[in-house]
């Protein structure tokens, strides 16, 4: 969990440039910092916006995605006028995430996404609203352990999906209430067919996290959260063969490694 370290030193970077840390591995996510001037930053052809802070100064969060090839790169943080103020050398590294075969029923694997199912997801991931929720540490929102981990490239009854595993899949009986990482404010509580129930919080400045299979809600769309607040509880809806908690989190709408903010405790033999 470095990404708890690597905060808790913002605010000796809040007056002068940081980019933390500089070496990531594939699924983590850089911390960038400026003085009040600094408007974003761009690595490797995505841009993010850097927010003004409480305590002075401006943050922002770079994702790397879990398919970005390793090798040296160079952020470069600008003003407003677009004009390059700082740069930094950056190092991704191979995470080498493994394969996962699961094992589907016919009707299980043959679901497909709702009508605006997938519209709905994507807008929820591509909104990055100004006002900063979030705090660290950030919390679990259940506490079993990790039965499927992020980056895992997934294979279904031995033929590959050409995708890999987005979030995290936690061990949850049936009925386990489902908790936010961080405050924040509901914008999704839908009944979906492919991701289940699913209920989606926006944390701010790019943080987002989403929560798929619960049995029921316990929030609606618009409703603001704390950190621990229950937003449901655990189930097995949706492309689900048993009650688990399958959560991700978003930075500027990319999925990232929660294992950098949370600690994960693996289960001693995978489940699916």
């Amino acid at each position: 969990m470095r990404w708890i370290a690597i905060l808790a030193a913002a605010s000796a970077w809040a007056q002068g440039y940081g980019v933390q840390p500089s070496t990531v591995r594939q699924g983590e996510t850089l911390h960038v910092s400026g003085p009040p001037d600094a408007a974003s930053a761009r690595l490797n052809g995505r841009s993010i916006r850097l927010f003004p802070q409480t305590g002075g100064g401006v943050l922002g969060l770079m994702p790397f995605p879990a398919l970005e090839k390793p090798g040296a790169y160079t952020l470069e943080i600008l003003d407003r006028s677009g004009q390059i103020r700082h740069s930094a050398a950056v190092v991704v590294v191979n995470a080498h995430f493994r394969t996962q075969n699961l094992v589907l029923s016919p009707g299980i694997a043959a679901l497909q996404p709702a009508p605006g199912e997938a519209e709905a997801v994507n807008a929820f991931r591509e909104t990055v609203s100004p006002t900063r929720y979030w705090e660290e540490p950030l919390a679990l929102p259940v506490a079993g352990c990790m039965t499927s981990p992020f980056g895992v490239t997934r294979l279904r009854n031995g033929r590959p999906t050409g995708d890999y595993h987005g979030g995290i899949d936690q061990r949850a009986a049936a009925g386990t209430p489902v908790r936010a990482i961080a405050a924040g404010a509901v914008r999704l509580v839908r009944p979906f067919t492919l991701h289940g129930n699913t209920v989606a919080v926006d944390h701010g400045q790019g943080l987002e996290s989403i929560y798929l299979h619960m049995s029921r809600f316990a929030v609606v769309e618009g409703e603001p959260v704390k950190r621990g607040q229950v937003l449901g509880f655990a189930g097995s809806t949706g492309r689900s063969t048993a009650p688990h908690l399958h959560w991700s989190i978003y930075v500027n709408g990319i999925p990232v490694n929660p294992a950098q903010w949370v600690n994960l405790r693996p289960c001693a033999a995978p489940q699916r």
